[in-house]
């Protein structure tokens, strides 16, 4: 069930990013077709954080300490790019239109995501 509630936190946040971002865009049909992307984005995105993400860290993690972490922030805009081509390839109508819409799109899903997560608990404290 919390996998659901994570995804579904995901999805909306990427909702709310196609809203504020300019240059990420997702488009449907339909109000169906616009949800179903926006979860399997969402999906696409906390695949490609789960895998990817420890990797860079264990292996870029001397970038990190001498930029003092800000190097996540082109990480995280890396990963963002890599979910808009993922997404292009399965011929999902999700877009990113290059690096800076990627770095502002991740710090806005972070950000939200966490806003989300704080009033929304998905049984993880519970343990």
């Amino acid at each position: 069930m919390g996998f659901l509630i994570r995804l579904v936190i995901t999805a909306i946040a990427l909702w709310v990013t196609t809203l504020i971002v300019p240059g990420v865009d997702v488009s449907g049909r339909n109000g169906a077709n616009t949800v179903f992307t926006l979860l399997v984005v969402a999906l696409i995105f906390g695949a490609v954080n789960a895998v990817l993400k420890p990797v860079i860290k264990v292996v870029g993690c001397v970038f990190y300490l001498l930029t003092l972490g800000l190097f996540a922030l082109v990480v995280n805009a890396l990963l963002f790019l890599l979910t808009d081509r993922i997404a292009r390839a399965v011929d999902l109508s999700f877009r990113v239109d290059g690096f800076w819409p990627a770095f502002w799109g991740a710090i806005v899903m972070a950000v939200v995501t966490w806003l989300i997560s704080v009033a929304v608990p998905d049984g993880r404290e519970a343990r």
